[in-house]
């Protein structure tokens, strides 16, 4: 199902209203707000939900004192609360996009008790690199170099490998 760009910005908004409820309900705790990267109108298919699966695995290692995942018309999305300091967490959700074979179809936001995210580059992070070339994803994006079917061809390609390369060989 397509989606407008009108559902995906009210999705936004809920998301951040979502966090800052979450910050007064748990105000020492680090948040983590997780979502696939999928672009073009449909954001819900049977790689998002291949991606969804391993992502709420990969936030098990956080220790959560709360979660909740919701599979919503705009795309999957987790919200995660631990006792774990906002930078050490930040720092794990940046190795698990830049090193898991799906890292790069999740976005990992860690959010700190003051509601300001933490950005990659106070822990030593790169900005994240578009799937499909050597330039930094945001200037891709801003510059539309591929297609949005490029990118979901390549995005399925990444997700078949991974099923192939974990799940072949338990059968």
């Amino acid at each position: 199902m397509e989606i407008t760009l009108e559902q995906l910005l009210n999705s936004r908004d809920r998301r951040h209203d979502k966090q800052m409820e979450l910050l007064q309900r748990y105000p020492d705790s680090t948040l983590v707000c997780a979502t696939v990267v999928m672009p073009g109108k449909i954001k819900r298919n049977k790689d998002t939900q291949v991606i969804a699966r391993v992502l709420v695995d990969q936030l098990s290692s956080f220790e959560p004192l709360y979660i909740k995942q919701q599979d919503v018309e705009t795309g999957f999305e987790v919200y995660m609360v631990t006792s774990l300091p906002a930078i050490e967490t930040k720092r794990t959700s940046c190795h698990i996009e830049d090193t898991h074979p799906l890292g790069r179809l999740m976005d990992i936001d860690v959010i700190a008790s003051d509601g300001i995210p933490i950005s990659r580059e106070i822990v030593g992070a790169s900005p994240r690199r578009c799937l499909l070339c050597a330039h930094e994803a945001r200037w891709c994006m801003r510059n539309h170099t591929h297609t949005t079917e490029q990118l979901l061809t390549h995005i399925h390609q990444m997700v078949e490998t991974y099923l192939q390369q974990n799940y072949t060989h338990s059968r």
